[in-house]
């Protein structure tokens, strides 16, 4: 039996809780509680009472992601935009660190401008945008995939902000969703990475100008990922190790 066989999901939404605080009146508005609070309340939703949903934030101590909280977290999830550079590379080490030993990662929209997602993609992680609150179709490509189980197709934002290719990524190991604009531009909006033993899955749809993490077929989609990514089995480091000949026959 491995641990999650035993107990619910424990998943850590992480926000950099920084337009809220300031007083931005919109997103204030859309989230009152923070994007962090809608996130966690739609993956509690989905998930189930067996489910350990906890948030942290930019201004508390090593951004409330020490070596404990994410050695007792499944799945993190991260939205940042406007204060990347304000993340401690230690604190970023040791999320990479904890991710390739086998912690899920859900990163969402302008986290992919992040230093973690860069640091696990090992490119810019640059893309086209432009905010003008246009429609958003989000096209399943991978209906096999688990994270778009239950998910129409495809889902309709009404207003998002624009994110358009070219997305520098690396070739996603799996491509889950394509997104389509009124402007014409389309952008590969789901893309699931193995990295070490853990698994990343990068989700574009969530600007904080906009309700995105109150509809519910997006609630849907970050439970599923938070499903598909979380460790099943124990924390494990990834290391070089000597071994000796005919060691695999003893």
């Amino acid at each position: 039996m491995s641990g999650r066989d035993q107990r619910g999901i424990r998943a850590t939404v992480w926000n950099e809780y920084v337009h809220e605080t300031r007083g931005d009146e919109v997103v204030v508005a859309n989230y009152p509680d923070g994007i962090h609070a809608v996130v966690a309340d739609g993956l509690r939703e989905h998930l189930g009472p067996d489910a350990d949903v906890r948030t942290a934030t930019l201004r508390e101590p090593s951004h409330g992601l020490t070596d404990e909280v994410l050695a007792d977290t499944d799945v993190l999830f991260w939205w940042g935009h406007i204060a990347h550079e304000e993340v401690s590379d230690e604190v970023v080490e040791r999320v990479v660190a904890h991710v390739h030993a086998g912690m899920g990662l859900v990163v969402l929209h302008s986290g992919h401008y992040s230093k973690v997602f860069k640091r696990l993609m090992g490119t810019t992680c640059s893309l086209k945008w432009r905010n003008d609150g246009e429609r958003e179709l989000v096209w399943t490509t991978a209906p096999q995939h688990p994270i778009a189980e239950g998910i129409p197709h495809p889902i309709v934002i009404p207003r998002q902000e624009m994110y358009g290719e070219f997305f520098d990524i690396p070739r996603p190991d799996e491509e889950v969703f394509l997104s389509t604009f009124d402007g014409g531009e389309v952008f590969r909006s789901g893309v699931a990475y193995h990295r070490g033993r853990g698994k990343v899955f990068y989700f574009s749809p969530g600007d904080q100008e906009y309700p995105v993490y109150h509809h519910p077929d997006i609630r849907r989609v970050l439970a599923n990922a938070a499903r598909w990514a979380a460790a099943t089995e124990p924390r494990r480091e990834l290391t070089a190790d000597q071994h000796p000949r005919d060691w695999f026959l003893s």
